[in-house]
């Protein structure tokens, strides 16, 4: 099961993919700005992410892994961005899928 939700709603270890970059009917000038610089950063479609870190202060800023680097941002400008997230990780979920000899 899968959940699209805004990248400022992320808790540290959450993953999933980049589905939407920027808010499509927005037309002022600061929202079409931040679109820019984050696909510049490397926030596109398809672009994987992980939240690797949250700040101690209202959870901000948060750092994440996207692809093969990461990157810092703001919960505020998080929001721009709509991700498709994995599954909640179940403790020892990992060990579940192998098989225990009999």
């Amino acid at each position: 099961m899968t959940d699209t939700l805004k990248l400022s709603h992320a808790r540290k270890g959450d993953r999933g993919v980049i589905v939407r970059v920027g808010d499509h009917a927005r037309t002022d000038e600061h929202g079409l700005e931040l679109e820019r610089r984050l696909l510049e950063l490397g926030f596109v479609e398809g672009a994987t992410v992980e939240l690797l870190h949250e700040g101690l202060f209202g959870r901000d800023p948060i750092a994440m892994k996207v692809d093969d680097m990461r990157v810092a941002l703001r919960r505020h400008e998080a929001a721009s961005l709509t991700v498709r997230f994995e599954a909640a990780r179940v403790a020892g979920a990992e060990f579940a899928s192998e098989e225990v000899p009999a």
